[in-house]
């Protein structure tokens, strides 16, 4: 299968490792946000990064908008990695980290507007996926 890289003999759910993001040259190349996600609309780092910067501009609605769009993404191409809804989604491969991203930046948009089942499922989630990516990304080691 596509994206899965192995699995454990305990029966635990493979780790799942996306394909490259194509948005990813141009976010490297300082390309606009906004026109990143006009040209790479699937791409879940996109959104997750006009989240974060409306997260960081005090844009809480925007920020969750666009944040739910990049986690709806992330779990469209985790499911066409042979995701099947649980299991590890490692924070060093690179390609996965605009979806863990979008679903951080959905649990503190969520936060933001009160929305507090939300944003504990989605962090959650986030623990539950990947441990480094939620200390990377929640600011809360250990």
């Amino acid at each position: 299968m596509p994206g899965v890289t192995h699995q454990s003999l305990l029966g635990e759910p493979p780790e799942t490792r996306l394909p490259e993001d194509p948005a990813q040259r141009d976010v490297d190349a300082d390309t606009d946000l906004t026109a990143v996600a006009q040209s790479h609309p699937a791409s879940s780092l996109a959104w997750a990064l006009l989240a974060e910067r409306a997260l960081d501009d005090q844009r809480p609605v925007e920020a969750y908008a666009f944040a739910r769009t990049g986690y709806h993404r992330g779990l469209d191409s985790l499911r066409r990695s042979g995701w099947r809804g649980a299991g590890p989604v490692p924070w060093e491969h690179q390609p996965n980290r605009g979806f863990l991203r979008a679903l951080a930046a959905l649990a503190r948009a969520a936060e933001s507007i009160g929305e507090d089942d939300e944003a504990h499922r989605c962090r959650e989630f986030l623990h539950e996926s990947s441990r480094e990516a939620y200390d990377a990304l929640l600011d809360e080691p250990g």
